[in-house]
């Protein structure tokens, strides 16, 4: 679907979630295993929820993989959020006792 905005190009939304900014066929996998099967849905949901979740279905799934999230529902770079937003999302992993060792 196109969508365009005031003063904004005309763009496409993609239609995949491993079309998405920072995701993959992998991410893709990943997100399924927690219901999560299009763009609409990950824009949707929580990403901290979603950490929380895929950590205990994924093994391995780390901070990376939260940043990744983040990217894609905020449509930049995994490590523009990483940069801009790390002590907020630490925090906020802390709050939730989720907080990388």
């Amino acid at each position: 679907m196109a969508r365009q905005g005031a003063g904004q190009a005309t763009r496409r939304d993609p239609i995949r979630l491993r079309d998405m900014k920072g995701l993959g066929p992998r991410s893709e996998e990943w997100l399924a295993l927690v219901g999560i099967h299009t763009p609409d849905a990950l824009r949707a949901a929580d990403p901290f929820a979603l950490y929380a979740r895929l950590r205990t279905e994924v093994p391995g799934f780390n901070l990376n993989g939260l940043y990744a999230l983040i990217s894609a529902i905020e449509g930049r770079s995994w490590i523009e959020v990483k940069r801009a937003r790390r002590t907020e999302i630490l925090l906020r992993l802390e709050q939730m006792g989720l907080a990388p060792r």
